[in-house]
């Protein structure tokens, strides 16, 4: 079967589109020939606010949810990490946009509003220290994290993320940071699209995060990927890519029509 509507590919924090590239190469590596097959009508790539083309136009999570929804329309939608969040975003306020949901290493907030704030706090203070010392020593900073210790390096995917703006990483970080997000765990047991969770098995919270989201949204799966982190699609994109397209092969026909569509 086909699936008749895009497969978007939503990026994180500090990234841009560019960073799907390695998936995207899988994947049309895995193109069947038939055109009744699970390929998608085409792959879409955007840049989030605050980074790529888009670092001048910071949103919220929820804005920048709703944009996507006006400029892309019905989809299946994949978000790594912050994308995530902001597919979550999407799922709950545009369902009828939402055919598929992929959330890679992704959370549905904070539910203490005491640690919610102190992360908010966090986040803010990394968003001014991006401005004091430049995109350059933050992506050395923020790359330095133990959750990308198995991130290989890739100067191609490196370069990408310095063509961000430090004002826009900022502002992101501002409006769109997980200490900004409200929690949206008790509105998930209202999602209709299929849902497939992956993490990374070296990834331990995002893994317990997964967990609960496939707990919480109905018929949700998980995939949990070996030897990976954080940055599974960056790490394993051959695995995440085929994850994707053995997931899409699996929707039945009733996936083509928007998740709020009638049926």
């Amino acid at each position: 079967m086909t699936t008749g509507l895009p497969l978007v590919l939503v990026h994180g924090f500090s990234q841009t589109a560019r960073s799907w590239d390695p998936v995207r190469t899988e994947l049309a590596a895995m193109l069947p020939v038939s055109p009744e097959s699970w390929a998608p009508a085409q792959i879409i790539a955007p840049d989030l606010p605050g980074h790529g083309i888009e670092r001048d136009r910071p949103r919220d999570l929820a804005s920048a949810a709703v944009a996507l929804a006006d400029r892309i329309g019905p989809a299946h939608y994949v978000g790594y990490s912050m994308g995530g969040r902001v597919c979550l975003h999407l799922a709950a306020l545009r369902p009828d946009v939402v055919a598929g949901l992929v959330l890679i290493n992704t959370t549905a907030g904070i539910d203490d509003p005491a640690q919610r704030a102190q992360r908010r706090e966090a986040d803010h203070r990394l968003a001014a220290r991006i401005e004091a010392i430049g995109v350059e020593a933050f992506i050395d900073e923020w790359l330095a994290q133990p959750m990308f210790a198995t991130l290989p390096v890739d100067p191609e995917r490196i370069a990408e993320r310095l063509e961000n703006s430090a004002s826009g990483l900022a502002d992101s970080l501002r409006l769109a940071g997980t200490g900004e997000q409200q929690p949206l765990w008790d509105r998930l047991g209202h999602l209709r699209a299929p849902t497939l969770v992956i993490t990374g098995a070296l990834d331990h919270i995002f893994t317990e995060l997964g967990h609960r989201l496939i707990e919480t949204i109905a018929g949700a799966t998980l995939a949990v990927v070996p030897d990976a982190g954080h940055a599974v699609h960056l790490e394993r994109p051959a695995v995440v890519a085929h994850l994707l397209a053995q997931w899409l092969a699996g929707l039945d026909g009733a996936s083509d029509q928007p998740a709020g569509s009638d049926r």
